[in-house]
């Protein structure tokens, strides 16, 4: 079975940083795209940084380039994604997706973690 776990998430002021964890099993991890995702309330789940196997297939939402920076420990079937210079609309319930293929769309992954809140005060 597929398990995804984000850990991480918490209140910070604008400005700040949070790292977040998304440690996963039931799958070949070191092969699959690992995909983060955001939602807030009424809207559909926005795409924030996808890794895929390598390090060169790494893409970023234009609203986070330059602040987020997603990598993957493969020995710890984590993939983490650093978030600095948060900003209040980055506030929303942050997922990780699993699959072998991804993408950059929400509709690219079959299995989801259950998310970790983010909330930027400012």
């Amino acid at each position: 079975e597929v398990t995804l776990v984000e850990s991480g998430g918490g209140v910070v002021q604008a400005g700040g940083s949070l790292r977040l964890s998304c440690t996963a099993s039931g799958f070949p991890f070191e092969r699959w795209a690992i995909g983060w995702f955001r939602q807030v309330p009424g809207k559909g789940r926005e795409g924030v940084s996808v890794i895929g196997e390598t390090d060169d297939s790494i893409w970023y939402g234009n609203s986070v380039k330059g602040r987020f920076t997603i990598s993957r420990d493969n020995a710890q079937n984590t993939v983490y994604l650093q978030m600095n210079n948060l900003k209040v609309e980055d506030t929303a319930v942050y997922l990780c997706a699993a699959d072998l293929h991804g993408g950059s769309k929400s509709g690219q992954y079959k299995h989801w973690g259950q998310g970790t809140q983010v909330t930027v005060s400012s």
